[in-house]
């Protein structure tokens, strides 16, 4: 099984380490992809077989967190910042949801909360999860927003995570996940994409964190 490095944000985070100017990016995924975290295991992690057999490729991120399954109904938001130091990451995490958070609101969709330690949620339902990778004083953040995704895909080749949060209960994919789309609708994902584009400013500078969290 090959697993490849997931670039998409690449650009950005050397950008940003090379001159600390904040940077982030709105896109889509071109194709249907599973996106390891930085120690996922896949034979925890993926159902293998069903991946081996429809030849879906498999990458590996810079942040950490469990596999995700990326298609073209997904949105990805990421940001790169000048961070001091390797600690408080959780409340990066807080401040850079906070602030996907606040952009989707001014995009028309409201009523989106934290939940766990790095989930974007819609009552009791993840909508959303981000992850963080730190290098030479350099913060990466992404998300990945679910709004029309294959869900039976999902469901097909992602194993039940060995870690979740405790509101998930142990909800299956189905059950513990939503969708954008019913929350903009009659408008699409390219709306939202366009939407955040226009609206989404760099976040606030991060501030200097202390050594350890």
């Amino acid at each position: 099984m090959e697993v490849i490095p997931y670039e998409a944000d690449d650009a950005i985070f050397k950008a940003t380490r090379a001159d600390s100017t904040t940077r982030h990016l709105v896109y889509r995924p071109d194709r249907l992809q599973i996106v390891l975290g930085r120690a996922s295991k896949p034979a925890v992690e993926l159902n293998l077989q069903a991946c081996e057999q429809d030849r879906v490729p498999i990458l590996r991120r810079r942040g950490g967190g469990c596999a995700v399954l990326l298609d073209p109904g997904n949105l990805i938001v990421s940001a790169a910042q000048y961070a001091p130091g390797l600690g408080d990451n959780q409340g990066h995490l807080r401040r850079l949801n906070g602030w996907l958070i606040d952009g989707l609101a001014v995009a028309g969709i409201s009523g989106v909360e934290r939940a766990g330690i790095s989930d974007l949620v819609i009552g009791d339902r993840k909508i959303g999860g981000a992850c963080l990778h730190r290098s030479r004083d350099t913060l990466l953040y992404s998300a990945s927003l679910l709004f029309d995704p294959r869900l039976d895909r999902m469901i097909r080749y992602l194993a039940h995570p060995p870690h979740e949060p405790d509101y998930r209960q142990g909800r299956g994919h189905a059950e513990f996940v939503t969708t954008l789309d019913r929350h903009l609708a009659p408008h699409g994902i390219e709306t939202l994409v366009r939407r955040l584009k226009e609206n989404l400013r760099p976040p606030s500078s991060a501030r200097a964190a202390p050594a350890a969290d």
